[in-house]
């Protein structure tokens, strides 16, 4: 069951201008957002009693001066969470941001992900102190396993001692990343600790429709990564279509298809524009036939 919330975040308000991808701007524009036009933001209930915001910001593949500039920027329009990994060596720059926000830290949802090479209970106790630090933060909101490894068959080992991390209170929520139906099954029966969120890989052309149904039946938030098919869904003709109709981006319509799917997501941009327009889709909805159009994309191999 997806609950609700509506949250109209404050933030103190900068002004900048935007500068090129390469060098991206420490600020949003050049007008101030004030507390009546920032978009409002969808909050999910997890398993553990905890909220995650529906839509956050996704950095990878920044460099931590881009993340730095991209999260400050997104923060500052009313972005509250913000996706990074260990694997994406930008830790220090969304931590960075965070710090200088002018947010307070428990407004703000930070999620990092282990290192592959990192996986056994020591190891991840140590490569959890260590992605903590380079964040500067005393705990993290969601902490999830990048991916199972089945190869070397130690995910059960390091879900343990994320639930360890947990109960300690360094972590808020722990989940999971690119896991499947055997490998949920097998986590949840050897430790009885239900993954918060599974995220993985959706999209209009690529649904996973028995990976969502198996998600909710067990009560794991789905958070979608590439969820734009890494820009390949936003010259699709029917995609087009639906966006001249509601006179809004095709970004904007994918995102909405994910939102009314009860999915949590984490576009990724580093310019300021599409960082407003990845946010403001609460203030329309896809009627049946948008839907179904979507839904009838044709499947894209995965992507990488």
């Amino acid at each position: 069951m997806v609950n609700w919330y509506c949250h109209h975040p404050q933030v103190d308000t900068c002004a900048a201008k935007a500068k090129r991808r390469t060098v991206f701007c420490n600020e949003v524009s050049s007008h101030s957002f004030s507390h009546e036009l920032r978009p409002s933001m969808n909050f999910l209930e997890l398993n553990d009693g905890n909220r995650l915001p529906q839509i956050g910001l996704g950095t990878w593949p920044m460099s931590n001066e881009e993340a730095e500039s991209a999260v400050r920027a997104a923060i500052e329009i009313g972005y509250r969470q913000v996706d990074t990994a260990s694997l994406y060596s930008n830790e220090r720059g969304v931590g960075a941001a965070i710090r200088n926000s002018g947010v307070h830290r428990s407004e703000i949802s930070v999620t990092t992900k282990l290192a592959n090479d990192k996986h056994g209970y020591d190891s991840t106790l140590r490569s959890f102190d260590e992605s903590a630090k380079r964040l500067g933060v005393d705990y993290i909101d969601l902490y999830l396993i990048h991916a199972p490894r089945p190869h070397i068959s130690l995910y059960v080992e390091t879900w343990k001692a994320f639930i360890r991390l947990a109960e300690e209170g360094r972590v808020r929520s722990i989940g999971v990343s690119n896991f499947q139906h055997d490998q949920l099954s097998k986590l949840i029966a050897e430790t009885d600790v239900v993954p918060a969120v599974n995220q993985i890989e959706i999209h209009p052309a690529k649904p996973q429709i028995q990976a969502r149904n198996f998600h909710e039946g067990l009560g794991i938030v789905t958070q979608s990564w590439a969820p734009l098919g890494k820009g390949t869904l936003l010259t699709d003709p029917e995609c087009i279509r639906i966006a001249e109709k509601h006179k809004k981006t095709p970004a904007q319509i994918i995102i909405r298809w994910h939102v009314e799917k009860g999915l949590a997501l984490v576009p990724k941009s580093i310019t300021p524009l599409r960082l407003v327009e990845n946010i403001s889709v609460f203030d329309f909805a896809l009627d049946a036939e948008d839907i179904n159009s979507l839904d009838d994309m044709k499947p894209l191999s995965k992507l990488v």
